[in-house]
């Protein structure tokens, strides 16, 4: 029987994470990786492993579904989920950014017109700065809003800027910087110290090793 469940955001982040969990002597056979079961098990039998939507991994996590959790900080900044976040990863890099059109200025009247996939943050930011905005909020190729006159803004990530570039956007403002977060349920970091103990110290090792690689 796993001794924990781990939820994984599935995508960008996905491959980083099992290299990670391999450097710290976890490791996922390819076999199970490959095959079309939604939870594996690490090879040891002491981690059980679902891999979900990024998004979704707070939610499993906050209602104990999963005991951890590997997600960015811009899904737990979006979710506010009340987790405890004892380890970043260093995987995952990106920032948080509002961009725009080149040489752009802001609207002098009304409300800023801002695309996101990110309305939390982006409404606690400019919020914060008192600035009124219509958010508009889309799934997918935000970077096309302001492109094509829907928006006058975008908020979203951010990791090289080649498509903010290819698409005449720039970075104008960083909210925030992102990586992968190991993240725990609170009832389950209490009642599973010692696995969680054991998890924490195999991951800070594999970062050591990464650092030093």
């Amino acid at each position: 029987m796993p001794e924990l469940t781990i939820a994984v955001g599935k995508g960008r982040m996905q491959d980083e994470t099992l290299e990670l969990l391999a450097r710290s002597g976890v490791s996922v056979s390819r076999s199970a990786l490959k095959s079309r079961r939604l939870a594996i098990e690490d090879e040891s039998g002491a981690y059980r492993f679902v891999f979900v939507k990024p998004s979704d991994v707070p939610v499993y996590v906050e209602h104990g579904i999963a005991d951890c959790g590997v997600v960015g900080r811009d899904v737990l900044l979006e979710s506010a989920a009340d987790l405890l976040q004892p380890l970043d990863l260093r995987i995952g890099f990106c920032r948080i950014a509002v961009a725009t059109h080149a040489g752009q200025s802001r609207p002098v009247t009304g409300a800023l017109r801002v695309a996101t996939k990110y309305p939390q943050i982006t409404a606690a930011h400019f919020g914060a700065r008192g600035v009124p905005v219509e958010i508009i909020e889309l799934s997918g190729s935000v970077e096309l809003a302001p492109v094509l006159g829907l928006a006058d803004c975008i908020v979203d990530l951010v990791e090289t800027g080649r498509t903010l570039s290819e698409n005449g956007l720039e970075v104008v403002e960083v909210i925030a910087e992102s990586s992968a977060r190991l993240v725990v349920n609170r009832a389950s970091y209490q009642l599973k110290a010692t696995a969680v103990s054991r998890l924490l110290e195999a991951l800070s090792r594999g970062l050591g090793k990464g650092v030093a690689g």
